[in-house]
C-alpha cells in the first residue's frame, strides 16, 4: 500500500494500466512489466485488474485500491445510493466498512459518515477510497458510537459457501442485532435468508438491479416506512427506480387469463408483494398459488408476454401449437410445473421462423402453456433469449 500510495507507485500504476493485459497478452505484458519494477509487477498488476473489474459495478472509482474479496462482496454504487438516500443528512457509521462502497455513496447525503473494520489492509484502502469519512480499527460487535444510524453489511465465513443460516454469516447476524438492540440499524443481507426465523420487526427491503435480485435490507422499526414490513425496490443502471409495500392495497379480482401474462420483478417475488404490485396496475393472477400475473396492459418496467394462444399442457399439444405458429426459437419459463426447459427445448424440433415465448405454469391442478409474443421492456419514470425456471412460489 505504501508503494501504492507514492508518486513513484501512482506512476507505475498509470503506466501499468498502458498494458493490454489480455487472455492473449498477459504473460508478455506481466514479462515487460517485471523488467521495469521488479517485485513490484504483482500487486501492480493486480490493482489494474480489479480497477478495470469494478469499473461497470462501481463508477468513479478509477484511482482506489481494493482486494478481490473485497470488491466482489461490495454493494452496487446503484444500490449503495438507494440506501444512502433513505439516510440521507443523518449520522452514519458503517461498522464493516471493508474498502469504502457503502461509505462513498452516504459521503454524499448523510450528515457525517464514520467507517470501521477490523481487517487493517481493507482499512488503509477504505481511507484512500474515501477521505470524507472518518475511518476507524473497530469491532462490529462493540459499539463506538452514538446517536448514529448503524449500517452493517455481514459475510460469509472465510472460505464458505452461501448460507442462508444467519447465524453463518461473520459477523453472526443475530449478534449484530443484539449488539445494537434500541438503536437505528439498517443491514443488508442476502436475499433468501429467513427473515421470519428472525423475528424481525421492522422492515425487511428487497432490491433487484437491472432485472437481477441483489439484496435484501433489514430496517428496525425507527426506519421503517408507516406500517411496513415489508418492500421490493426495483432499480436500474440508468437511474430509474420504482417500489412497492405490503401497506398497499392488495385486493386483486379472480378472472380468467387476459391478453398479457406479466412476470414480475424478482424483487417484488421475493418480497411477497406480487398481489400489491398486481392492485396497483389492475392486474390479477393466473393462479393464487403463482407469482404469474395477468391482465390487459403490462406495466411500465415489466415484462409482457402478448398472449397469442393457449393450449393444456403435453409436449405433443405445445409442439403442434408452435409448429402452427411457425415458431424456431422458443424462450421457455416455467413456473409450477415440472418442466426441465433445457430438457424440453431440443424435444420440440423446432423448424420455423419466428422466435417467441412459452409460460408454463399451472391453472389450478391444470398444467397449461401459453404461446406469447414478447415485448420488450420500456424503462419506468423514478418513482416511489432467456431460460427461465423458477418455483410456484417465486
Amino acid at each position: 500500500m505504501k508503494f501504492l500510495q507514492s508518486p513513484d507507485g501512482t506512476a507505475a500504476l498509470a503506466e501499468m494500466d498502458g498494458y493490454t493485459l489480455s487472455t492473449s497478452t498477459r504473460l508478455a505484458d506481466i514479462g515487460q512489466a517485471r523488467r521495469r519494477f521488479g517485485s513490484y509487477v504483482a500487486v501492480l498488476v493486480e490493482t489494474v485488474m480489479l480497477r478495470r473489474k469494478a469499473a461497470a459495478k462501481l463508477p468513479g472509482t478509477e484511482e482506489w485500491f481494493f482486494t478481490d474479496d473485497a470488491l466482489q462482496q461490495s454493494t452496487p454504487r446503484a444500490v449503495a445510493t438507494h440506501r444512502a438516500q433513505r439516510l440521507r443528512d443523518r449520522d452514519v457509521h458503517d461498522v464493516t466498512c471493508s474498502i469504502g462502497a457503502e461509505l462513498d455513496a452516504a459521503v454524499g447525503t448523510a450528515a457525517t459518515v464514520i467507517g470501521s473494520d477490523i481487517d487493517p489492509v481493507r482499512l488503509l484502502m477504505a481511507r484512500h477510497n474515501v477521505p470524507g469519512a472518518t475511518v476507524l480499527r473497530a469491532d462490529a460487535l462493540v459499539p463506538c458510537t452514538r446517536d448514529t444510524v448503524v449500517l452493517a453489511d455481514p459475510a460469509r465465513r472465510s472460505g464458505g459457501r452461501r448460507t442462508h443460516d444467519p447465524a453463518a454469516l461473520e459477523p453472526p447476524l443475530p449478534d449484530l442485532i443484539e449488539a445494537y438492540r434500541g438503536r437505528d440499524l439498517a443491514v443488508k443481507c442476502a436475499p433468501g435468508l429467513d427473515f421470519d426465523r428472525l423475528g424481525w420487526a421492522g422492515e425487511v427491503e428487497v432490491v433487484s438491479l437491472d432485472g437481477g435480485v441483489r439484496e435484501a435490507c433489514l430496517w428496525s422499526p425507527g426506519l421503517s416506512g408507516a406500517d411496513v414490513t415489508r418492500r421490493a425496490s426495483v432499480l436500474a443502471s440508468d437511474g430509474s427506480a420504482w417500489t412497492v409495500t405490503d401497506a398497499e392495497d392488495d385486493e386483486i379480482p379472480e378472472r380468467s387469463p387476459g391478453r398479457w401474462i406479466i412476470d414480475p420483478d424478482g424483487a417484488v417475488v421475493r418480497a411477497g408483494l406480487v398481489r400489491h404490485y398486481a392492485a396497483r396496475h389492475g392486474l390479477w393472477q393466473l393462479d393464487p398459488r403463482i407469482a404469474y400475473l395477468t391482465g390487459d396492459s403490462v406495466p411500465e418496467g415489466a415484462r409482457g408476454f402478448r398472449v397469442l394462444d393457449r393450449v393444456k399442457y403435453s409436449e405433443k399439444s405445445l409442439r403442434q401449437e408452435l409448429v402452427r405458429h411457425d415458431c424456431g426459437i422458443a424462450e421457455i419459463l416455467v413456473r409450477g410445473v415440472d418442466v426441465d426447459p433445457a430438457v424440453l427445448r431440443p424435444r420440440l424440433k423446432l423448424r420455423g421462423s419466428r422466435s417467441l415465448s412459452v409460460v408454463i405454469t399451472r391453472i389450478g391442478r391444470a398444467g397449461v402453456a401459453f404461446v406469447c409474443e414478447p415485448t420488450p421492456v420500456k424503462s419506468p419514470r423514478v418513482s416511489g433469449g432467456r431460460t427461465v425456471r423458477r418455483s410456484a412460489s417465486e
